[in-house]
């Protein structure tokens, strides 16, 4: 019998990544996302639903999701749930939550400030990712005064990938 753990939603972040590093140094960015349901009720009133939740990005993905993504960021995300389990270290019994492991992440919003881009992790590690007119996320450090220096050898996004609304299939 064939199973399937596949979860895409389109969301806003709850409050900024937080980037920690494994011991293999693998990056991990935790995030939070709330999601947004309205319905009309039996008596025609509007209603709003949220629904919170945490996801987490590991490698390349969540390297771009901590650079682009801050709180109030909309994005899609695809990936699958993990079911957390744990102690409460204040012996108040076993803990646990649904967690979204992110496979790819596309940046959503208008072109002058939210841009849009994609990042995803593939089964051989490695990332592939667009970007359109994304900022990088503030606390960044400001360029120095001498010579550029030469870029890293895997820098996720490049000017040279920058693509108009014409070039989007959909």
């Amino acid at each position: 019998m064939a199973n399937v753990n596949r979860v895409i939603l389109i969301g806003n972040l709850t409050r900024d990544p937080q980037l920690k590093y494994l011991p293999s140094q693998m990056a991990v960015a935790e995030f939070g996302l709330a999601i947004n349901h309205k319905y009309k009720t039996a008596s025609g009133e509007q209603r709003d639903e949220v629904c919170f939740i945490d996801c987490t990005a590991f490698g390349k993905t969540g390297e771009v999701v901590n650079q682009y993504c801050q709180k109030g960021r909309q994005v899609y995300v695809e990936g699958r749930l993990k079911y957390d389990t744990w102690e409460d270290k204040n012996g108040g019994g076993k803990r646990s939550k649904h967690v979204v492991i992110v496979d790819s992440i596309q940046f959503l919003g208008s072109r002058d400030g939210a841009g849009g881009g994609e990042a995803h992790d593939g089964e051989s590690g490695g990332a592939g990712s667009q970007q359109r007119s994304a900022p990088p996320r503030q606390n960044r450090p400001a360029p120095s005064a001498g010579p550029p220096a030469a870029p890293p050898a895997e820098q996720p996004f490049t000017d040279e990938q920058q693509f108009k609304d014409d070039d989007i299939p959909f």
